[in-house]
């Protein structure tokens, strides 16, 4: 099981120079997990692209719907005080640090593209890009 933030995920599911990454990692380990924070931030992501008119309301609904049946019985709460606790020692916001606890508590990694994560958890964060060598 790896735990995968909301981008790689959106990724898999929206064009991009990452999605055959994202292909390549659902094949390689297609146990992903995630906080529930990653329904919110995914369903920001496809309103973006609803209004931008790359994607109808019923394509987003419908992305929608297969990330969440991807991620089925994966989805965790995080402690806020381990959250907390990560955002005292780095500069990345609450949002990112609630991947990382729950790498943590997964005794995972978190594939990221995110470069602040990569550079401040560089022990438990690594790169999508090169999650198949990691």
């Amino acid at each position: 099981m790896i735990v995968v933030d909301t981008n790689v995920l959106a990724y898999l599911y929206l064009p991009s120079e990452y999605t055959a990454h994202a292909e390549a990692l659902l094949k390689q380990d297609s146990q992903w997990a995630a906080p529930l924070l990653w329904r919110s931030e995914f369903r920001n992501i496809l309103a973006g692209f609803i209004r931008r008119g790359t994607l109808t309301f019923e394509q987003a609904l419908g992305l929608q719907s297969e990330a969440e049946s991807l991620l089925t019985g994966s989805e965790f709460e995080v402690d806020s005080r381990a959250v907390l606790d990560l955002v005292r020692g780095s500069d990345c916001s609450a949002y990112d640090c609630e991947f990382i606890a729950l790498a943590m508590r997964l005794e995972t990694k978190l594939v990221t593209m995110d470069g602040k994560l990569l550079r401040a958890f560089p022990d438990r964060a690594v790169a999508l890009n090169t999650a198949r060598e990691a």
